[in-house]
């Protein structure tokens, strides 16, 4: 009985000891400048604190399709008799913009809904003409229409091909807590024309034939236009406006290209 009171004591002086030892308690402190150890008070002093995403991105990259016009017509340097040969059938004048290469840079330290685009395009654009009418032009370089009489189903285009390169400015303003954003971009385009022709679809002799005539028909070989842009989510419009006649100086009408349409796919 006594060697048992005896173990029994001893296995609660042990308990007792053990029960009596503190908790170890660590304590991690945040180096100093720091907050809840997650943000540099310093950095926010200097930088503050963005709550939005780093990178701004615009909108230029996609396949734009919409259609062309001649603004402001000036036909003083020819008789009346050719006024307005170059007046074209305006939804059946289009425009092909593949823009397929993009750079943004945003302009804000803290946000990011103000930004620079940049990038590279191209521009195919055609008039359809007055189903008789075509162009040419004469030793002095001077445009001049040309009528040609054909069967049935007559269609005459002229177009271009240009390569492009925007400067724009664009401002987004976010919508239902930052998920979508609303913005606005306006800005120029600079572009160089590659390659331009006139093109005649008729009948001949119940046959659909083709004329296809390559040439620069003294349209300038660089141009600037204005350009405004909208958009939210799957909508996307375009308005241009070139800021120089079509035409080089005093080698035909004096026509101000614009165009307008909507964005189909975007990079």
């Amino acid at each position: 009985m006594k060697h048992i009171f005896l173990i029994f004591l001893a296995i609660l002086t042990s308990f007792l000891a053990f029960a009596q030892e503190s908790d170890s308690v660590i304590v991690v402190k945040s180096p100093a400048g720091r907050l809840s150890g997650l943000i540099d008070i310093q950095d926010l002093v200097n930088e503050g604190y963005n709550f939005w995403d780093e990178e701004f991105e615009g909108h230029w990259a996609g396949v734009e399709l919409g259609i062309n016009g001649f603004a402001n017509a000036d036909y003083s340097m020819y008789s009346s008799t050719d006024n307005n040969f170059l007046k074209n059938d305006l939804l059946r004048s289009n425009i092909l913009n593949l823009n397929v290469l993009q750079y943004s840079k945003g302009l804000q330290q803290n946000r990011n809904n103000i930004g620079l685009i940049t990038g590279l395009g191209l521009s195919l654009q055609s008039y359809r003409l007055d189903n008789n009418t075509t162009i040419s032009i004469d030793e002095n370089r001077k445009v001049y229409p040309q009528t040609q009489y054909f069967d049935s189903n007559q269609k005459s285009k002229l177009s271009s091909v240009y390569l492009e390169v925007p400067l724009l400015v664009e401002f987004q303003i976010p919508v239902g807590h930052n998920a979508n954003r609303l913005y606005f971009s306006a800005g120029i385009t600079g572009a160089k024309r590659l390659e331009t022709h006139t093109k005649l679809k008729y009948r001949k002799d119940g046959k659909r034939e083709k004329l296809k005539s390559p040439g620069d028909y003294s349209i300038r070989e660089y141009k600037v236009a204005g350009t405004f842009r909208v958009g939210y989510r799957w909508v996307n419009l375009f308005a241009t406006y070139d800021l120089v006649p079509l035409f080089e100086d005093r080698r035909g009408p004096e026509l101000f290209p614009f165009s307008a349409g909507i964005r189909l796919i975007s990079f």
